[in-house]
């Protein structure tokens, strides 16, 4: 009876590797038999220092690139650093005789740096995403997602994130039922979409002014009030014009975009700590009727208030049961 050869997976460690990006790939595959699993390095590199303080040796180095069908990238502690040539070049080696190629967190900085991202979506953690932009804007740099799919290469954001993706990936290998199975023995949820987003800290932007803070805050304590870009300029004694220009200045983005930011991360923090109804938390958050709020969140968020509420109330009755 003829048997499959397991899946070749290399898992490449560059300098700064994070520890817990590291973990995940050789985790999840690493006890699947359907994978064998190789820790690599570039010794061009030397020792490879990690983000825990422990220094990583491996038994092999770029030659496991040479016949890995996927190849792993985790992230890395500072992600604009100059990632030596020779992982480069075998990385887009490994990507021209047509093996998968996989990031997880700011190893996504490594693939765009070797060409492989050029003209593709992408993404990598909500807090460098901006930074992934700007250093290589040939990328379509996705923010908001858990992990995007390109077929042939594959990004995430960081680290619960890396696990989606790799029980995708095993899914998408091998089936639902595989893919369950190493979610049960992760103790991680069994799926959850690529496209569902990425719950940042806040939604709302940080501003880099403050002539109009007295403004925002205003605006946070009155979440539940209609306003207008006109009422909002009234309150700020401007005119709506520039009003408007100036809040741009200081946040990034529009008033109405702010305030509807704002509003999201108060529902949200309504949800993770309190027993309010959707309705109440719909009137209180300035978002309006149920239907409305479940709108706002499935378009920002890409769930519903209820899931969210049920994830995140669940994690902070844990951590309180834990403490």
């Amino acid at each position: 009876m003829q048997t499959t050869s397991p899946h070749r997976v290399a898992v490449l460690a560059l300098p700064g590797v994070l520890a817990l990006d590291f973990g995940i790939p050789v985790q999840a595959f690493g006890t699947d038999p359907h994978y064998d699993v190789t820790v690599c390095t570039d010794p061009a590199a030397g020792p490879i220092g990690s983000s825990g303080g422990f220094e990583l040796t491996a038994r092999t180095g770029l030659e496991a690139l040479d016949d890995a069908d996927t190849v792993v990238v985790p992230g890395y502690e500072i992600p604009d650093a100059a990632v030596p040539g020779s992982a480069l070049q075998a990385l887009r080696a490994v990507h021209a005789r047509g093996g998968r190629i996989v990031s997880i967190c700011t190893g996504a900085f490594a693939l765009a740096a070797a060409g492989l991202l050029d003209g593709r979506e992408a993404t990598t953690h909500w807090q460098e995403a901006g930074r992934l932009q700007r250093m290589y804007p040939r990328i379509s740099v996705v923010p908001n997602r858990l992990f995007i799919d390109d077929s042939d290469i594959l990004t995430s954001a960081g680290v619960t994130a890396g696990i989606d993706l790799c029980l995708h990936i095993i899914r998408r290998d091998h089936g639902a039922a595989a893919a369950n199975t190493r979610a049960r023995a992760l103790v991680a949820p069994p799926q959850r979409v690529g496209g569902q987003s990425q719950f940042i800290e806040r939604l709302r932007p940080a501003a880099s002014g403050t002539e109009l803070a007295p403004v925002r805050d205003w605006i946070l304590a009155n979440l539940a009030h209609h306003h207008t870009l006109d009422t909002l300029a009234q309150h700020a004694h401007m005119s709506r014009r520039t009003f408007a220009r100036r809040f741009r200045e200081e946040t990034g983005t529009s008033p109405l975009a702010w305030l509807t930011s704002a509003r999201i991360d108060w529902a949200r923090e309504l949800l993770e700590t309190t027993t309010v109804t959707i309705e109440q938390i719909g009137h209180l958050s300035g978002l309006g009727s149920p239907a409305a709020l479940r709108a706002t969140f499935h378009r920002r968020l890409g769930t519903s208030p209820q899931q969210y509420r049920t994830l995140f109330q669940h994690q902070t009755d844990t951590s309180n049961t834990a403490s």
